[in-house]
């Protein structure tokens, strides 16, 4: 699997900009990932932490299952790993695969592309948990977020795995 990451742009309008930030940060995390074996990405950081770079890429596929399936396009749909909504559950990697992992991740990103670029707006809005209505540009905005976080989880966690930094 070869992560090919492209740059955002300098200068875009908001739509194409949220969408290569988006892009940028999936690539980064498949980046951290890559060239490690399925032991390697089961590494935990530091008991008693499950956390590994494994269990992050099945997190991220639940998140974006959630925002962009089941509250953007409304799909009723049951989550990958955490069926109860916790997704903590995803953090349990001890016996997941890259082939598993990476396949519903690439799956739900996949989905989610195709969900942003159909919604004739970002202003689109649908109800979120708390029943307060989100919009597209809000699930863009967090899905970055998330994935910047975790990015930085992952530079860590790739480091204690082989040393590597600055992917």
């Amino acid at each position: 699997m070869t992560a090919d990451r492209i740059d955002p742009p300098m200068v875009a309008d908001e739509r194409t900009m949220l969408r290569a930030y988006l892009d940028y940060h999936r690539a980064t995390l498949a980046l951290k990932c890559e060239g490690l074996t399925d032991d390697e990405l089961r590494h935990r950081s530091m008991p008693p932490s499950t956390l590994t770079l494994l269990s992050l890429v099945r997190h991220l596929a639940e998140v974006e299952r959630v925002w962009f399936r089941r509250v953007i396009n409304r799909e009723d749909l049951p989550l990958v790993w955490s069926a109860d909504g916790d997704f903590q559950v995803a953090y349990d990697a001890s016996e997941s695969t890259r082939t598993e992992a990476f396949d519903a991740w690439r799956a739900e990103v996949s989905h989610a592309r195709r969900i942003e670029r159909e919604a004739p707006s970002l202003d689109i809005t649908a109800p979120g948990r708390n029943g307060e209505d989100v919009s597209l540009r809000l699930v863009m905005l967090h899905l970055i977020h998330e994935y910047a976080r975790h990015n930085g989880h992952a530079d860590l966690l790739r480091q204690g795995v082989d040393g590597t930094v600055g992917v």
